[in-house]
């Protein structure tokens, strides 16, 4: 299918439907109708989808109603592409481009692909071959994914999934966490704990400052960390340890990766030399010497999590799977959804708020378009 001109489209169906919307005085069921596609598919209805849509609510069929909304390519080319955009940098920004990091997850929910397999799954959506004026997918450079933005290429019908390992040559594959859209962002510099904390703030809502716990032990904290700064020990034990013991045992995990020339690379015969750079700073700290990693929170205050994955292991994938099978990983995708949806802010909502979508979600293995469905419907009246 050859590019589709989404940008002219949105532009005459929102003047019509902001005419519309100023001198109509839509009630009930319609007023519902409405609301629900604009914030789903990030534009207003046409007539005949309005009119479908009010039916399927008339009837009770919300969530139905919701689905009608999701079949627009705009729920793929603006809602889902905006919801993820800030997931893929440091700086939590919608304001960056496309690319195969929020492209994959974007046909993960397209194809109904159980969503706790994205930090492990060994897949990665680009765009269909042959389509005009789009480079092949590589992976040193994000030219790919530029084109298929740059053209208002319709993603829902122009994404196809493949194998990550024979598309960018990555042995361990983790999901997302090893496109080159991850890498360029977590793997860059740094000493790769990037990954381990945007993982967990992305993917179980937890941001280090509130999983910090400083009773449990610090043996893992690697040699780069100061054990006394400014001269007072008291400092990193009552306050540096608290985020640390936990960050670095996971940090084991992304031993082996590293963005160098504009790409992710893996190698399995050795740890990357930035896992154990500064390594005079305090002598006696943890050296890292494989990928092995082991969670420091099982107990204590960050038991709430609901830890059920392994207790340790090796490699990013398995890393992956254990953050996924957390309870705090369907409540943490719940939030995300309502936030987006119901337009309400990420932190005012409560874990109680979700509890029953999030119990849903993960019933329904962990199908995200339902997710959506499901919340779109539950405040299509606010």
């Amino acid at each position: 299918m050859m590019k589709t001109a989404l940008s002219t489209k949105v532009a005459i169906t929102l003047a019509t439907y902001a005419l519309a919307a100023s001198s109509t005085a839509y009630a009930g069921s319609r007023d519902q109708a409405f609301r629900m596609h604009s914030r789903l598919a990030g534009v207003p209805p046409t007539a005949a989808v309005l009119d479908q849509m009010e039916t399927l609510i008339n009837d009770g069929k919300l969530e139905d109603a919701a689905k009608i909304a999701m079949t627009s390519p705009y729920f793929y080319n603006l809602t889902l592409k905006n919801w993820v955009a800030p997931w893929t940098n440091e700086d939590e920004s919608v304001r960056v481009g496309l690319n195969d990091y929020s492209a994959t997850i974007i046909g993960m929910i397209r194809d109904d692909v159980p969503f706790n397999e994205v930090l492990s799954g060994d897949f990665i959506y680009t765009g269909k071959a042959g389509l005009a004026n789009v480079p092949v997918y590589a992976a040193n450079n994000n030219l790919h994914y530029a084109a298929l933005e740059a053209q208002n290429i319709d993603l829902m019908a122009n994404l196809e999934k493949k194998s990550q390992v024979g598309v960018t040559g990555v042995e361990e594959i983790a999901g997302v966490m090893t496109t080159r859209g991850w890498g360029s962002s977590f793997f860059f510099d740094g000493t790769n704990r990037a990954s381990v904390r945007f993982s967990l703030m992305t993917y179980i809502c937890n941001d280090l400052e509130q999983l910090a716990d400083t009773t449990i032990p610090d043996f893992r904290v690697r040699r780069d960390v100061d054990r006394a700064p400014g001269g007072d020990s008291s400092v990193f034990r009552n306050k540096c340890a608290g985020c640390h013991a936990g960050q670095d045992g996971f940090g084991g995990a992304f031993a082996h990766y590293d963005f160098v020339n504009d790409a992710v690379v893996y190698d399995k015969t050795k740890v990357q030399e930035k896992m154990n750079k500064n390594n005079t700073t305090f002598p006696d700290g943890y050296v890292v010497t494989d990928d092995g990693w082991v969670n420091m929170w099982l107990t204590g205050q960050n038991a709430r999590i609901g830890w059920n994955g392994e207790a340790a292991g090796n490699g990013a994938n398995s890393y992956g799977k254990m953050l996924t099978a957390t309870e705090e990983f369907p409540v943490c995708m719940a939030k995300r959804v309502k936030s987006v949806v119901c337009m309400q802010p990420l932190k005012d909502i409560r874990n109680e708020d979700v509890s029953m979508a999030a119990d849903d979600f993960k019933g329904d293995n962990y199908n995200m378009k339902n997710l959506f469905a499901r919340t779109a419907a539950s405040c299509a009246g606010e």
